[in-house]
């Protein structure tokens, strides 16, 4: 005759037996929209980029390596990518510090540097294409000041190319910093900054050991959505440009839509869609690693 069980694993059947708890309920929706979205999404990706019609083939992938576009597309990419974040996380905490100093018209001055989040990315590139046209804006006024026209979208000169799409991005996107470094700020006790200031500190001893340090997980957001956003510039490059200065996102609307080879095309995604998530990875990585040296 076997004995009773004990009050333990009585406990531990009756924890089995449990109904899952109402938060898992309420989430649950929200994990089958998020499947759908993007889960099957990445599914499909997956098997247009490694499927023919003999089955699995890596055939698109050798294709797209093989294109002469494609080195161009990289380079131009990263390049773009090392140019306008710092600029932008620069210009941005300059902003952002210029607002916390509460200066007349301070209200003006952040719904004007914010404007550009209101503005569309082809719509942005219209209005910097009619700044460095050959005939645009920026030419007239060297005309009237006397100097010499520059041909800032020729295919022939890549760097006046590179700058022209760098400023028009960093117009763009830097409104999107600022927002989430100013939201950041708001965050930091002001007596934190007064009792520094109190001990002797100096403006720029507090900004850098106080306010910076507190700042750090606003700025490690916009660090990562920053990177990512950056990978996939397209609409700003292609109303600059059109197919002289190539992007990875722009090659793979030009293999969907011009080629129509959506293989090929699922084949960018998936390297646009791996190199974000790997560079996501690599910046959680190393922040949380200097958070947790610090913290010791």
């Amino acid at each position: 005759m076997s004995a009773p069980p004990r009050e333990s694993e009585g406990a531990v059947v009756a924890t089995r037996r449990q109904p899952r708890s109402p938060a898992f309920w309420l989430i649950l929706p929200s994990i089958v929209f998020m499947l759908f979205l993007f889960g099957y999404p990445m599914v499909e990706g997956v098997r247009t980029a490694f499927t023919g019609d003999a089955g699995f083939t890596l055939e698109h992938a050798q294709r797209m390596v093989e294109d002469p576009k494609f080195g161009d597309a990289v380079r131009n990419t990263l390049l773009l990518i090392v140019a306008v974040i710092p600029l932008q996380f620069l210009l941005a905490l300059v902003m952002a510090l210029a607002l916390q100093a509460r200066p007349k018209l301070s209200g003006v001055y952040f719904y004007l540097w914010a404007i550009p989040l209101a503005v569309s990315d082809l719509a942005a590139g219209l209005v910097w294409l009619s700044i460095f046209a050959d005939r645009g804006y920026l030419n007239s006024v060297f005309v009237m000041v006397g100097l010499q026209p520059v041909s800032w979208l020729n295919y022939e000169s890549p760097t006046t190319m590179f700058v022209a799409v760098t400023i028009a991005e960093i117009w763009r996107a830097t409104s999107l910093v600022l927002v989430i470094v100013v939201s950041g700020m708001q965050g930091i006790p002001k007596d934190y900054g007064e009792a520094a200031a109190v001990f002797g500190a100096t403006y720029w001893q507090r900004l850098w050991q106080v306010t910076l340090p507190l700042l750090r997980p606003s700025l490690q957001v916009a660090l990562i959505l920053r990177t990512i956003l950056a990978f996939q510039t397209f609409a700003v490059a292609q109303a600059l440009t059109g197919e002289a200065f190539p992007l990875l996102v722009g090659e793979t609307y030009r293999w969907y839509s011009v080629l129509h080879n959506p293989h090929v095309a699922a084949v960018y995604a998936l390297v646009i869609l791996g190199v974000s998530m790997l560079t996501a990875v690599i910046y959680l990585r190393l922040l949380r690693d200097q958070t947790t040296a610090e913290a010791r």
